[in-house]
């Protein structure tokens, strides 16, 4: 006896809304992805390690 691939949790599920699900589902698994996207570098980290900064911070600073 063969287990079913998808299964609804709750409530209840048409067999055309399985069928439609399953679908989307195949045609998203064998989509190609139509180009890599370029990063830009950046010159440093988004982000700051508290550690590495220094202790005080005025107010009214920029940085």
């Amino acid at each position: 006896m063969s287990t079913p691939d998808i299964r609804v949790e709750k409530g209840h599920a048409e067999p055309e809304e399985v069928a439609a699900i399953t679908a989307i589902l195949l045609a998203r698994a064998a989509a190609q992805p139509s180009e890599t996207p370029a990063h830009r570098a950046r010159p440093k980290a988004g982000w700051r390690r508290l550690e590495r900064e220094g202790g005080f911070r005025a107010p009214h600073s920029w940085h």
